[in-house]
């Protein structure tokens, strides 16, 4: 897929489990040890595939499968149903007609249904959050895993990010500052769009979720040397209902499904920025 760098980039098939941007030339083969890291901890895969492709453009890399880190809200109630000539209610998106919630905790959804739609939506606002530019922020990702995770999850998972944010070589890797800030002049980008969502299992306060989603992520900015890049993922969630509410025990990723992409040009380093701080997210509920 184009993405405007020099060279030929291509889009690199992963291994299944494991995540990748699309990028060109040789895969270098990623430091054991931060790969270590991420299989215990199953996050930021989308993340350190890309920072593997190392600082030139036309090579890349590969990462365990993981959890995405994030900002963002997700999308609304009245979104369409879905495709595969399925209509009404035996569409697997369709929405349900329920409200979406109007609780927040730490800015984020809070408050979904004990049920299955419940269990899609909370699924589907936690993926945001956890894959955008807000858990690069010590303070900002210790409130994001507080919310979204069960509590005897947590603590742990807290521990095991603090680790792989503090890498200064990985922030490096992916062109950020020690501090997990853009360059002057730079706009990091880290976004993610669900596409749909779906229940594989509910047995009471017990849940299993799908969701399947696209992804923003890289530096906007003149001279760039790792632009933005579109990947698709699928996440699925083991949740359970914690206090009232839906909460994340653990997660998997692995590529797509992932649509053909169209011969577009891409747009301008300028253009991305003004797109990603133009366009807010969504809160996302069926």
């Amino acid at each position: 897929m184009s993405l405007g760098q020099d060279g030929p980039p291509t889009r690199t098939r992963m291994p299944e489990g494991h995540g990748g941007h699309g990028g060109g030339g040789r895969r270098p083969q990623p430091r054991r040890a931060l790969v270590t890291v991420v299989s215990i901890i199953a996050l930021l895969v989308a993340a350190l595939a890309f920072a593997n492709r190392g600082s030139h453009p036309s090579s890349s890399g590969s990462a365990d499968n993981g959890t995405a880190a994030g900002s963002g809200a997700t999308a609304g109630s009245s979104g369409g149903g879905g495709g595969g000539g399925k209509t009404g209610t035996d569409a697997p998106t369709a929405p349900s007609g329920q409200k979406p919630v109007t609780g927040k905790s730490g800015g984020i959804p809070s408050g979904f249904a004990h049920s299955g739609e419940g269990a899609q939506s909370a699924a589907a606002n936690y993926a945001v959050f956890l894959g955008g530019d807000g858990m690069y922020s010590a303070a900002r990702r210790h409130e994001i895993v507080d919310t979204v995770y069960a509590a005897d999850t947590a603590a742990k998972v807290q521990s095991d990010l603090d680790k792989v944010y503090s890498d200064a070589a990985f922030l490096q890797r992916i062109g950020l500052k020690p501090d997990g800030t853009a360059p002057a002049g730079m706009t990091f980008i880290s976004r993610v769009n669900p596409v749909g969502a779906k229940a594989e299992k509910i047995s009471g306060d017990t849940a299993t979720v799908s969701v399947w989603f696209s992804s923003l992520f890289g530096l906007a900015g003149e001279g760039s040397t790792n632009p933005v890049a579109e990947s698709w993922y699928t996440n699925t969630f083991e949740m359970k209902w914690v206090g009232n509410d839906w909460k994340i025990v653990s997660f998997q990723q692995k590529d797509g499904p992932t649509p053909v992409g169209r011969d577009q040009a891409a747009s301008s380093a300028q253009d991305m920025t003004n797109a990603v701080n133009g366009f807010g997210g969504f809160t996302y509920a069926r």
